[in-house]
């Protein structure tokens, strides 16, 4: 049973200084902190301040904050323009994820456009993991590339940075990730990061496409080609910016909406291949534009299983390709991988499902896989997320890793004799998990992440045992099973006389949604169910009529998915439901329609 949260209403001294917007939407801002008219117009229209802007090209839908407000990017620009015209070779040092690929897309081919001897080197997940390392840079260098550009990755790589800049490399690093607490643990280089808080930059959220756009932006304003041209360059990323900023789950409010509403355009203009094929083979339907949740949900996942069961280097050559044969090979392989993904990822569920006491939950679900086990470390994070989803509980899942074995003749299979470990972990709003996760960190030895999620290893079997002890305990320590119950945040109550398709309309403003701008959940109470149907192939689906005592009107509400969990629903019954409001489209004709969250008996 979700626990139901409804958001405070927004003061009256709101509603009464902002009277040309209908009070519903007026509502949602408010929710999401927009609370001056400058704010607003920025969310809406996409008016940002005059005098933190940068029109790059000719077309006014693309202005966006100016680059140069970084304090590095100028110096930066100067340092790639004067390799581009020494005949330097230049490497773009990307990441493995739908952010860390998409940014090396765009970056490459704005610096080849250019003329700059550009090439990308991205990592593998499993052998050298995220950001600089030092094997890869020594490789960089014997190839005779002169300067390395990072995206997406390399702002806590002080070592590998220095490392690069003894063997005559120079480094420009751009990323978006949290800066190190000390100052001096930063690299000494030219670096560009939002999230740092010494920047006059407007918006600490770019995703690290995000900050690559910056960078291939203030490079084409220093260019001397044409206005025309250098907005055909900007409107090629865009659709990139939008994939990578969607997948890699910032916020969507500020610079990254405008960045995405923009790019969805580009993206629905259908200009690059291999986005065109992988959009086939996601059986996404075309008659309509691709929504936010298309890219989130379908394509994201697709480009990030590259990775997660091989390397990004296929999902960065279907993002490049020009040929439409090996643009449908390549995706079709993406889509297999995901497909193989989906699959691992059930059997890891299935094996962490059997290590769960359901009879009394712990407060702190950790699952490790056996001595026979090595589950893929590439989806453990997925396991975790789908684990804390279900139950609603913080969450560890550990893969081992076998740096040692000897092959036993009589058993005919190879013995580990000295094993690692590997773990990610999810969490709920009720427990900081990268707090929990650094005050055990003595038997760690690495960790990283953020109050919601955390990535990790350990040395040995010792260590790993004293780590869940202490985690466990810390978890018992700060959480109360009480309050372990999921919770769904409702945006607003709405009378039902109210719902129209003109709301709907409005609430249609805050598109696109994702972090930060969740699709607005209502709930309406006390109504009456005049009709159920279930629907699909075996009837998984249920539609149920709803309306009003005292009032003519009356709406279907659908939940895919949910004939089992309603079953229970009878015509005659009352109910409060919480719902998204939508507009259906069909055959020409537009009406409203109720997406069906969660109902309860009317009480």
């Amino acid at each position: 049973m979700k626990q139901w949260q409804l958001l405070p209403e927004a003061p009256e001294n709101f509603f009464t200084e902002h009277p040309d917007f209908h009070p519903v939407l007026l509502q949602l801002l408010y929710n999401r902190n927009l609370r001056n008219k400058i704010d607003i117009d920025a969310f809406l229209d996409g008016k940002l301040p005059s005098n933190q802007t940068l029109l790059i090209g000719e077309n006014p839908e693309h202005i966006f904050y100016d680059p140069f407000l970084f304090k590095n990017m100028a110096a930066a620009v100067d340092l790639i323009i004067s390799h581009i015209k020494a005949g330097n070779p230049i490497v773009v040092y990307g990441d493995y994820d739908a952010d860390g690929v998409t940014s090396s897309v765009i970056l490459l081919e704005t610096l080849r456009i250019l003329h700059a001897k550009a090439e990308v080197y991205l990592p593998d997940r499993v052998s050298e993991g995220y950001g600089l390392n030092k094997a890869a840079i020594k490789a960089i260098v014997d190839q005779g590339f002169k300067l390395l550009i990072t995206v997406d990755n390399g702002i806590r790589n002080k070592e590998e940075a220095a490392y690069a800049k003894s063997c005559g490399l120079e480094v420009i690093i751009t990323d978006h990730h949290v800066l190190p607490d000390d100052p001096k643990d930063l690299p000494d280089c030219l670096y560009i990061d939002p999230a740092d808080e010494t920047e006059n930059y407007p918006w600490p959220y770019l995703a690290g496409v995000g900050v690559a756009f910056k960078l291939i932006s203030a490079l084409l304003h220093k260019s001397s080609l044409s206005d025309k041209q250098k907005q055909l360059i900007l409107e090629k990323a865009l659709d990139l910016v939008a994939v990578g900023t969607i997948a890699d789950m910032v916020s969507l409010l500020g610079e990254n909406r405008l960045l995405v509403k923009s790019g969805l355009k580009a993206l629905n203009a259908n200009k690059r291949a291999g986005l065109n094929e992988l959009i086939k083979v996601s059986k996404i339907n075309c008659d309509k534009a691709l929504e936010a949740w298309n890219v989130g949900w379908q394509l994201g996942p697709r480009l990030n299983a590259a990775s997660r069961l091989s390397h990004a280097n296929t999902a960065f050559a279907l993002l490049t390709t020009t040929d439409q044969a090996e643009a449908e090979e390549l995706a079709n392989e993406l889509n297999q991988r995901n497909i193989n993904r989906q699959k691992i990822t059930e059997e890891i569920i299935a094996a962490v499902e059997e290590q769960i006491n359901k009879e009394s939950l712990p407060n702190l679900i950790i699952g490790v896989a056996g001595p026979d086990q090595v589950w893929n470390e590439g989806v453990i994070g997925l396991v975790a997320g789908k684990i804390t989803e279900k139950y609603y509980r913080p969450t560890l899942i550990i893969t081992r890793l076998v740096e040692e074995a000897e092959f036993d003749p009589n058993l005919k299979k190879l013995i580990p004799k000295k094993v690692s470990f590997k773990g990610s972990g999810r969490s709920v709003e009720d427990f900081n998990l990268i707090e929990a996760i650094e005050a055990c960190s003595e038997n760690l030895d690495k960790y990283g992440g953020h109050p919601m999620a955390c990535g990790f290893s350990v040395k040995s079997p010792e260590n790993l045992n004293k780590f869940t002890a202490q985690i466990s305990a810390l978890a018992d320590q700060y959480l109360d099973k009480t309050v372990l119950v999921p919770k769904l945040k409702i945006e607003a109550s709405l009378d039902f006389n109210l719902l129209d398709l003109s709301l709907a309309e409005e609430i249609a403003k805050l598109a696109p949604y994702g972090q930060n701008n969740a699709q607005p959940r209502f709930v309406t109470y006390g109504l009456r169910v005049d009709d159920v149907m279930t629907m699909g192939f075996d009837n998984q689906h249920i539609k149920i009529r709803f309306s009003k005592d005292g009032s003519v009107k009356s709406f279907w509400g659908l939940c895919f998915g949910g004939a089992e969990t309603y079953c229970q629903i009878r015509p005659g019954m009352k109910v409060d439901l919480v719902y998204y409001l939508e507009i259906n489209e069909f055959n020409g004709r537009r009406e409203t329609q109720l997406k069906i969250i969660d109902i309860k008996t009317y009480d």
